[in-house]
């Protein structure tokens, strides 16, 4: 079985502590790897290595950086095979979404590549004769990145990816259950030529570091994807240290489908948003909200498609819903079913467990009144919601702590508008999927679902630090009292 080290400092080291812990296959409960597990010395380590590299790093040239990214993406791809059988086996990724990771991840390495050249600055009229005013950006220093287990290859390259290419070193810390699939994207940096020191990946469970990877004064920023829960905490240890911090949190996402919407199209654009990765996407539109003069029509479709949707071994041809990544997740999602059934709502589709999986399932009927519309199931599960006209959706849509992502589907340029100025999120998408990922595009939510954006030009912002500049061409006259 194979073992996997710490990566600190461009190389394998094995945990201070000798600590090592069994990561488990999500499909079959086994244990798939032994990853060593990091402590506040290991952490201290990594600080040394990742704050030395700053050095040299924050200096170098656009081209290296950008060479950097651009072999990352050729080396990627020449890996792809070995990288989708870690997705499967280390994270329960169906076939189908693991060849979605290994294909849009290089894309998004040649994306960040683009953005080493674009760090912009600015130029200001003086009203002081004889001034020029500017503003330049600089990176920032050592960054720490907490990547989820949903994702682990894409959201775990976002999370490191632009804070290198503005200049920035970085810690890693993967989620605990998915580790080695962010040492073999350290593996894929190294190859590309990135120096030691730059990258640094230290699975840990989280009670095990404390506020070390934090509190230290060269740690400038905190980038974060995964729950809200575990977000408020970060965000508060950032707030008592005085660190910037992007939070990428949960989401109860809105997917409204209005009465002009083609109903054949709504009911494929609600299958892919709420049973990609068996649902376990902080963008699924869990929330369908349909009104009410298509609601009978559309939940019978949906109830049949979502029936016939293939589910289980992740490794087989066409199955679309593979395992959750834990088992105790499949009790926290059939209790909320039960939950919503005991309250009013009707079971049309799955509603079952199968051990480490639970079948593809549709609520409907939800009300807001249940819990089942307030609380991230993080599952397969897709509830509908009846609207009794445009406006009331747009109540039920806002209705929520949550803020990530939303759709709406009509063909009234009108409505589409009103839905576009007054959603309560970070993201909304006409006509299409709540789940939507562009390297250029702003990423992120509002309320309880996050601060912050990510991509593109609006991560290269928020990873380096504005520095004002002034020069003054000749000598400024002062409005002082005459030499005595």
């Amino acid at each position: 079985m194979a073992e996997h080290q710490l990566f600190i400092n461009g190389v394998y080291e094995p945990a201070i502590s000798g600590k090592v812990a069994d990561v488990e296959n999500p499909a079959t409960g086994e244990v798939y790897a032994r990853v060593h597990q990091a402590g506040t010395e290991d952490v201290a380590k990594a600080l040394d290595a990742a704050s030395e590299a700053f050095q040299s790093w924050s200096k170098e040239r656009p081209s290296v950086r950008e060479g950097v990214f651009l072999k990352a993406a050729r080396v990627l791809e020449s890996r792809k095979a070995e990288i989708m059988d870690v997705l499967v086996d280390e994270a329960g990724s169906t076939l189908m979404k693991a060849g979605y990771e290994v294909t849009h991840t290089p894309l998004h390495m040649i994306s960040i590549a683009g953005e080493c050249r674009r760090v912009h600055g600015s130029t200001y009229w003086s009203d002081y004769p004889g001034v020029e005013s500017y503003c330049v950006r600089r990176p920032l220093g050592v960054c720490v990145s907490i990547s989820p287990f949903n994702f682990p290859l894409l959201l775990s390259n976002r999370k490191i990816g632009w804070a290198m290419a503005a200049g920035n070193t970085v810690i890693l810390k993967p989620s605990e259950v998915t580790p080695v699939i962010a040492l073999k994207l350290a593996e894929i940096y190294t190859e590309a030529g990135l120096p030691p020191g730059v990258l640094n990946v230290l699975p840990a469970e989280a009670s095990d570091l404390g506020d070390s990877l934090i509190a230290d004064p060269r740690v400038k920023k905190v980038n974060f994807t995964g729950s809200s829960r575990v977000g408020h905490i970060i965000g508060q240890q950032c707030g008592k240290y005085r660190k910037k911090v992007t939070l990428e949190m949960g989401g109860k996402n809105p997917l409204v489908v209005l009465k002009d919407a083609d109903i054949d199209y709504a009911v494929e654009v609600a299958t892919f948003s709420n049973f990609m990765h068996q649902g376990q996407v902080c963008m699924t539109g869990s929330r369908v909200i349909v009104e009410a003069p298509i609601y009978d029509d559309f939940v019978q479709r949906f109830s049949e498609r979502v029936s016939g949707l293939p589910w289980g071994d992740p490794r087989k041809p066409g199955v679309m819903v593979g395992p959750l990544i834990r088992k105790g997740q499949v009790d926290f999602i059939h209790d909320q079913v039960k939950a919503a059934q005991a309250e009013g709502a009707r079971v049309i589709a799955g509603g079952e467990p199968r051990d480490r999986y639970y079948l593809p399932t549709v609520v409907a009927d939800v009300t807001s009144d249940m819990s089942i519309f307030h609380t991230e199931c993080f599952g397969p599960v897709a509830s509908v919601i009846r609207a009794e006209s445009h406006e009331h959706a747009l109540e039920l849509a806002n209705d929520s702590e949550y803020g990530l992502t939303s759709a709406v589907l009509t063909n009234d340029l009108e409505k589409s508008t009103f839905f576009i100025d007054n959603l309560e999120s970070g993201m909304v998408h006409v006509n299409g999927p709540t789940i939507r990922d562009e390297p250029v595009a702003p990423f992120g939510g509002v309320k309880n679902s996050g601060t912050g954006r990510e991509g593109g030009e609006f991560s290269m912002e928020a990873f380096t630090e504005l520095k004002w500049v002034t020069i003054q061409r000749g000598q400024q006259q002062f409005p002082l009292p005459p030499k005595s």
